[in-house]
C-alpha cells in the first residue's frame, strides 16, 4: 500500500503472471479444488491485484499474510490465506468445566473483518514498481484503467504561480517539502526523485493537500516512508524520515508537518522525495515554484 516513495521506477504496472508449475506461494500444493475455510486457490487467469479486489482485501495483506517472496508469480492451484491469520480467536477449554464448542470463523465473515496494521511478515519488500503499487494497497487505479488512459508522462502547463512559492500545475498546489538544498536530481538519481539535503529531526511538510495512503516502513530502501495521494492523477513520497507524524487514512493540508527528516535506510540525513503521474516518476522541479 504505502508508504510507498518506491529499480525500474519509470515503468507502468502490469499484471502478475499466472504460471501452472504447481506449488504454493507459501510453500504448500493446495490439497484439491476446493479450498479450506479462510483459503482461496488460485485459477487460470487470477492475479493478486484481481484477486484482492474480488475479496475486498489489500494487496499488502495478501502479501503479508502469505509471505510471498514474489508477489508477481502466482502459480495456479496455489491455495492463499485469505483472511488474517488472527481472525480466529480459541479460547481455551476448562478441561474440568463443561465441554465448550468452538466454531470456526466462515470465509465470508473472515474477509469483513478490520485489516491489521503490522509489519509484513515475509519482511521488508525488495523494490520494484510491483512493490511500490502494493504500498498504495487499492488506491491506485486498475491495470485496465491504466492502460485506457495511455496518457502522456509530460506535465501539463502551470496555471500559476503565486507569490508565497506556490505553484499550481494540472490543478494540483505544490509547494516544497523541506528547504533543504537538492544534491541530487532526477536525471541523476536511480529511483527518479529528489534528494534533498537536510538536519536530522528537520520538518517534512506535504508539496500538496491530500490524502495519506501509505505511512511505513514495509518497502526496502526506502525507510520510513509516507505517500499521499493528491487526486486521481498525482502521488508525492517522503522518504527516509526519523519518525512519521501521519498515518494511512489521514487528510493532510498543504504545508502540514507530517514527517521528521531522518536517515533511516540511507548513509546520509536527506529527504527523497518523488511526485507519480499516473503511476510514473516525473521530475519534480517542473511542479515545484522556483526558489
Amino acid at each position: 500500500m504505502v508508504v510507498a516513495l518506491f529499480a525500474g521506477g519509470c515503468a507502468t504496472p502490469v499484471s502478475a503472471p499466472v504460471s501452472d508449475r504447481g506449488g504454493s506461494a507459501s510453500g504448500r500444493a493446495a490439497p484439491s479444488s476446493t479450498p479450506r475455510a479462510g483459503f482461496y486457490i488460485v485459477r487460470p487467469g487470477d492475479t493478486l491485484y484481481s484477486i484482492a479486489q474480488r475479496k475486498g482485501l489489500t494487496i499488502r495483506d495478501l502479501v503479508a499474510w502469505n509471505q510471498l517472496a514474489d508477489p508477481n508469480q502466482l502459480e495456479v492451484g496455489t491455495e492463499l490465506r485469505i483472511a488474517s491469520p488472527d481472525a480466529v480467536v480459541v479460547s481455551p477449554v476448562n478441561i474440568d468445566g463443561p465441554a465448550v464448542e468452538v466454531k470456526p470463523v466462515a470465509p465470508e465473515a473472515a474477509t469483513t473483518l478490520p485489516s491489521l496494521k503490522q509489519e509484513p511478515k515475509g519482511g521488508k519488500q525488495p523494490y520494484s514498481d510491483q512493490a511500490w503499487v502494493a504500498a498504495q494497497n487499492a488506491t491506485v487505479p486498475s491495470i485496465a484503467a491504466v492502460e485506457a488512459k495511455a496518457a502522456s508522462n509530460e506535465p501539463g502547463k502551470p496555471s500559476a504561480v503565486r507569490p508565497d512559492g506556490a505553484r499550481t500545475v494540472d490543478g494540483v498546489e505544490w509547494s516544497w517539502p523541506v528547504g533543504g538544498t537538492v544534491f541530487s536530481g532526477f536525471k541523476d538519481n536511480p529511483r527518479k526523485g529528489l534528494d534533498i539535503a537536510g538536519k536530522p529531526g528537520d520538518g517534512v511538510f506535504a508539496a500538496a493537500a491530500g490524502k495519506v495512503v501509505y505511512s511505513g516502513t514495509g518497502l526496502r530502501g526506502y525507510g520510513k516512508l509516507v505517500i499521499i495521494k493528491h487526486d486521481s492523477n498525482y502521488l508525492s513520497a517522503y522518504a527516509h524520515n526519523r519518525q512519521l507524524l501521519v498515518k494511512e487514512g489521514q487528510t493532510v493540508e498543504k504545508g502540514q508537518k507530517i514527517a521528521e527528516l531522518g536517515s533511516t535506510d540511507s548513509d546520509r540525513p536527506k529527504l527523497h522525495f518523488e511526485i507519480r503521474r499516473q503511476g510514473k516518476p516525473v521530475d519534480p522541479v517542473n511542479y515545484l515554484p522556483e526558489r
